[in-house]
């Protein structure tokens, strides 16, 4: 089932790849400058010579606060995909994101099911320009700084936004699901990756 949405999905994202710009430029990139152009958002993609795969590098190579991190995280709640849009200093409890979706069941996305569900890389989701279908939480945290930064489709681009922005950008819906304990030591980084709290037994990602 899930590997038959898998290969539609990919189908539909390739189908709705847009016409590259310049040679220098992914077509990720002019994707996600085009939803923001659509959506009358005067945000510029900048592409950076630095990595942001994760929040850390992002962070280092903008020279802002971890927390400005807009970070794009896809699971699955009962096999079907969901973004949670939050920030770089936080992890997200599973737990309470399954609570937020009404009692589903979360697990974490592999790189498969991320370009499937997304049309991006790991270390490269953004926001925006995603395919309809997977619903967007974006985490109130993120409110707390008056400006954040977001993935543009690799893992070299960013676009600078706001919590209000995001909202609207995405359709999301204001979430509260990030973890408040923040002991225990995270494994994966602090990008696009998931990992478990097996002390506990809740699921805690990052």
């Amino acid at each position: 089932m899930l590997a038959s949405w898998i290969m539609n999905q990919a189908g539909r994202n390739k189908r709705a790849a847009p016409v590259s710009g310049p040679a220098s430029r992914h077509p990720n990139v002019d994707r996600v400058q085009a939803a923001l152009r659509a959506a009358g958002s005067s945000a510029e993609v900048r592409e950076l010579a630095g990595s942001t795969r994760t929040a850390d590098e992002a962070a280092t190579a903008l020279g802002v606060e971890v927390a400005q991190i807009a970070k794009s995280l896809v699971f699955l709640a009962d096999a079907e995909p969901v973004v949670v849009v939050a920030s770089g200093a936080d992890r997200v409890d599973t737990a309470a994101l399954g609570r937020a979706l009404g009692g589903k069941r979360i697990t974490r996305a592999d790189a498969e099911v991320v370009r499937a569900a997304t049309g991006y890389p790991i270390g490269g989701v953004s926001p925006v320009g995603l395919p309809a279908g997977p619903p967007v939480l974006v985490e109130r945290a993120l409110d707390r700084h008056e400006t954040v930064y977001a993935a543009a489709g690799t893992p070299y681009a960013v676009f600078r936004t706001t919590y209000d922005e995001l909202l609207r950008l995405t359709g999301g819906e204001p979430s509260d699901v990030r973890v408040l304990d923040r002991t225990g030591p995270p494994v994966g980084s602090a990008g696009l990756s998931c990992y478990f709290a097996g002390a506990t037994g809740s699921a805690l990602a990052r």
